[in-house]
């Protein structure tokens, strides 16, 4: 197993698929890279089913137990069935997707060797939904979810980014997931250093302040440090788990970080927050695949508290000596 120079070991990948998606979400970062989207059509640059299986060969050999595939959206690519069937033994899949085309392809993905599945879900009304999303699939949305319960993804976790648009619905979205069984729930802080619109972030502590009070019960996850809340419902006779994903100046957060990404491009990233250190796997060999991967992991900086420190009037900048480096 790889590890970095401060210590974290490399346990799992976030792998892109696409940066094609049929919604237009306001708050999109695209796994960071910004608005790279373009046609719907299969685009030339995007790593085929067998580079995209040679490379999670090569993070096996590295101990690498678990992989999640994203985009854009991931379902666009009508081999993902494939590169689930075709991922190695003993690494664990997961899927963040939109839901849309859950449906017709949850139990073949299941069937393939999918085990979770996290759904984007905003809002739990269509017209709320459509000015988030820029998309009117509500119903879809909705049926995926049901989907992928039927076919045995379970838990699956509902992803709601909170921002200015959103919090008035997080308390309704945490008592969905109390009512309803095998649903839990992923709050999300918007990230206005990858996003843009500083002025639409809200104060993600007091989220964690209005859990901590409604919760009957809170564990701390070993992944990123996160604080996981049950929340029952009124009659007594559910729960739902809620986890907030706070990256945002926190540096516990990157200090438990233990994985890196891959962009469609077939380009590895050390860290979400960062673009200037791209590192290319040229033609995909598996050799070339080992070096990029090596490298990459013996580079990673921890974000916040070292990449990332406060200057004297507390606002996040980069560290001069990483910059030069």
């Amino acid at each position: 197993m790889l590890e970095d120079g401060f210590g974290r070991e490399v346990t799992g990948v976030r792998v892109s698929l696409t940066d094609r998606c049929n919604f237009d979400c306001v708050y999109c970062h695209n796994e960071g890279l910004g608005d790279t989207r373009g046609p719907m059509a299969p685009a030339d640059d995007e790593m085929s089913t067998d580079d995209v299986v040679r490379f999670l060969e090569v993070a096996a050999e590295f101990d690498v137990d678990a992989v999640k595939f994203t985009g854009g959206e991931p379902m666009l690519r009508q081999d993902l069935e494939e590169i689930i069937r075709r991922t190695p033994a003993g690494m664990e899949t997961s899927l963040t997707t939109n839901g849309t085309f859950l449906p017709e392809r949850a139990q073949a993905l299941a069937d393939a060797g999918l085990v979770r599945v996290n759904v984007s879900q905003d809002a739990l009304s269509p017209e709320a939904f459509k000015h988030v999303t820029k998309s009117s699939a509500y119903d879809d949305v909705m049926a995926g979810i049901d989907a992928a319960l039927e076919a045995g993804l379970e838990p699956v976790k509902l992803n709601m980014v909170v921002f200015e648009e959103t919090a008035g619905y997080v308390p309704e979205m945490v008592d969905h997931v109390a009512e309803n069984d095998g649903l839990q729930l992923q709050l999300i802080e918007y990230m206005p250093e990858l996003a843009g619109r500083p002025d639409w972030a809200i104060d993600i502590d007091r989220v964690h302040g209005w859990l901590e009070e409604r919760a009957h019960r809170i564990e701390q996850r070993e992944m990123h440090g996160r604080r996981r809340y049950f929340v029952g419902t009124e009659d007594g006779d559910g729960e739902g788990m809620v986890e907030i994903v706070d990256p945002v100046g926190n540096p516990h957060f990157c200090a438990n970080c233990h994985r890196v990404r891959v962009t469609h491009q077939g380009y590895l990233k050390g860290c979400l927050n960062r673009n200037d250190d791209l590192k290319s796997m040229g033609e995909m060999t598996k050799p070339e695949i080992r070096e990029a991967f090596r490298e990459t992991v013996a580079e990673r900086v921890p974000y916040y508290g070292e990449y990332m420190v406060q200057d004297g009037d507390g606002d996040w900048v980069f560290n001069d000596k990483y910059l030069e480096a």
